[in-house]
């Protein structure tokens, strides 16, 4: 990002411009190995390395955040219920920024969901004619089969959707399973088993196109994204 240095800091670290003000005049905020107290100077936080209190403040503005959604929990940023969702997990700091989710997780699923204040990467990933893969783990009542495989890879009839071709993986005894969507409508991949003779019993969101739910986070926990992890996503909605 490129700007005013006290913008560039509150906006990439997400703290108030009068907080980037007193870290500048208390001396905690260094431009190339430089201290600077000029919140007017320009920089480019690309180019340049800026740090506020030893740590690197990067990025073009926006947040991205990866988030373990924990079965219960409203894929959704508000809920006129009192319903407890994605976005009340999240510190205050990021609840600011108003990030948004990047495609739905049904309730009563867990795993990995996107979170972000860029709405263009936000409308590319979830837009149909774009695709972005989408892994899940599911465990069955009743073991599934090559057939079942089959009829999820041709176009299958919902009533009031005909499926993509999707991908079915059977693993261990065929009660345990990963399933591939290029889409995702309501309750699909339930439904799809449904229709086969299978009923799901857990549902678990493992990756979205090139991102994959980090193993070390916890149910209901958060994480910053990467920079690689960003340039992947920006790159598989084509926005650079």
């Amino acid at each position: 990002m490129t700007g005013r240095l006290d913008k560039v800091l509150a906006t990439c670290a997400l703290i108030s411009r009068t907080e980037a003000q007193t870290a500048l005049r208390a001396g905690r905020v260094t431009v190339d190995g430089a201290v600077c107290r000029e919140g007017k100077n320009r920089v480019d936080s690309a180019a340049q390395t800026v740090l506020l209190d030893g740590r690197r403040v990067e990025g073009d503005g926006f947040v991205y955040l990866m988030l373990y959604k924990p079965v219960g929990v409203l894929s959704a940023t508000e809920d006129k219920k009192g319903a407890v969702t994605a976005m009340d997990l999240l510190p205050e700091e990021y609840r600011k920024a108003a990030p948004g989710v990047v495609g739905r997780l049904d309730k009563d699923a867990e795993g990995l969901l996107l979170l972000t204040s860029n709405g263009e990467l936000n409308h590319r990933l979830t837009s149909p004619r774009r695709h972005a893969d989408k892994l899940y783990r599911v465990t069955l009542d009743a073991a599934a089969t090559e057939e079942d495989a089959a009829a999820f890879a041709a176009p299958m009839d919902l009533g009031d959707f005909i499926t993509q071709p999707a991908r079915l993986e059977l693993l261990e005894d065929g009660r345990v399973c990963l399933v591939t969507l290029r889409e995702g409508k309501f309750h699909q991949i339930k439904r799809m088993f449904a229709k086969r003779g299978r009923t799901v019993l857990t549902l678990k969101r493992l990756v979205i196109g090139p991102l994959r739910l980090d193993p070390a986070l916890e149910p209901g926990r958060w994480r910053p994204l990467s920079s690689g992890e960003i340039q992947a996503l920006l790159r598989a909605a084509d926005m650079m």
